[in-house]
């Protein structure tokens, strides 16, 4: 795994599908936590949520306990262990009960109902998102936009449209491709697949690269279904064994931010 900065990948290799001149380039986005800012919405929803419910608790713990919730539950509904609204009630009820608060299974439902209000009006797009896509515009002159997201795919374009990010004509996001509608999740390469052939049908793809802060699921998963993986490391994580390996193998780049992004795929999609 190389910085961007730093990387030397001879043009013609990865997102390189249609050979040099040929199309146009496509790139395309995580959502959670690469563009919206769901860590930051979460942690602010989940603190709102806590002081209604009048749960005695110290904030940050609260999050932290949240977060890992978050994490278990969700990958248990990836994984088809889960309902979506599953998942969504059992991460309620054990953040309940470890408050002293025991709520049925219907409660939970709407314990869920009422922070995800809190959750939603703390939504935002990180503020790096609007110049970086305006940068990549001029830097690659044609280049289209889209999304691959783990998850619903209606609650994800409600985010895309609450953010601003429209998909489809006159939008700025061609198209949304998330794993519950096609069955199949990142880093599976099918999902790759099926959004790069979503594009090609609108005219050929002259190269292709994926951005995402996961660095197995995001950047190692693209990479090996042929893309240009980028892992956006905000935090500046050390990544650890096998995934460190794994990413320099698959040849994937490192950001901090996304203002690398644009001087970075200018050298390899345009």
């Amino acid at each position: 795994m190389t910085h961007g900065a730093h990387d030397t990948s001879a043009p013609g290799g990865p997102g390189a599908l249609e050979g040099p001149g040929a199309g146009r380039p496509v790139v395309l986005f995580d959502l959670d936590d690469t563009l919206m800012a769901h860590r930051e919405a979460v942690a602010t929803g989940i603190v709102l949520h806590l002081r209604e419910r009048g749960y005695a608790a110290e904030e940050a713990a609260a999050q932290r306990l949240w977060h890992e919730l978050e994490e278990r539950h969700y990958h248990a509904y990836l994984a088809g262990e889960l309902t979506f609204e599953g998942q969504r009630r059992a991460r309620a009820s054990e953040f309940a009960h470890a408050h002293g608060d025991r709520i049925d299974d219907e409660a939970a439902g709407a314990w869920f109902a009422r922070y995800f209000e809190r959750y939603r009006e703390s939504w935002s797009l990180h503020d790096d998102v609007g110049p970086a896509l305006d940068a990549l515009e001029r830097a690659l002159p044609g280049v289209r936009f889209g999304i691959i997201t783990n998850g619903e795919h209606d609650f994800q374009l409600a985010k895309l449209v609450r953010l601003g990010l429209e998909v489809g004509h006159p939008g700025r996001i061609e198209h949304l491709v998330a794993s519950g509608a096609e069955g199949v999740t990142k880093p599976d390469r099918r999902i790759f697949e099926v959004a790069l052939s979503r594009f090609a049908a609108g005219g050929a793809v002259s190269g292709a690269a994926y951005v995402g802060d996961r660095l197995r699921t995001d950047a190692i998963g693209a990479a090996e279904a042929g893309l240009v993986g980028v892992w956006l490391n905000r935090s500046g994580e050390r990544p650890a064994e096998p995934e460190a390996t794994d990413a320099a193998a698959a040849g994937v780049v490192e950001i901090r931010t996304l203002a690398e992004l644009a001087p970075l795929l200018a050298d390899r999609l345009a």
